[in-house]
């Protein structure tokens, strides 16, 4: 009688985390990009997506780029259009630091 008590409470802990948030970055972000892009996105694509995008999702940007996604205009969810949003969200989005100045040009001359 014990045994069973003790089975029916740890599978009673164990099933109240059903509902938590996945701890992982790149769970996190399958699971907000099936919620909020599934219409689009498979599951293949949310997985290989979120893999391109998990410096993002670092940076706290993973709901953006999820809803770049999820509102893209092409109405595909590939490779292309993950980089397209990664490209225009967060400290990226300016292109970077400008190019350096040219340096001085020193060539051999004949003359």
């Amino acid at each position: 009688m014990k045994r069973a008590a003790a089975f029916v409470i740890l599978l009673g802990l164990s099933a109240c985390r059903a509902t938590d948030p996945p701890a992982k970055p790149e769970a996190t972000c399958v699971k907000a990009c099936g919620d909020r892009a599934s219409v689009r996105c498979s599951d293949t694509d949310c997985r290989r997506g979120c893999r391109l995008a998990l410096d993002r999702m670092l940076e706290k940007e993973g709901d953006r780029v999820i809803a770049c996604v999820a509102g893209a205009s092409n109405r595909r969810c590939d490779e292309f259009t993950w980089a397209d949003c990664l490209a225009r969200i967060g400290p990226h989005a300016d292109g970077g630091p400008p190019a350096p100045l040219p340096g001085k040009v020193d060539f051999d001359e004949d003359d």
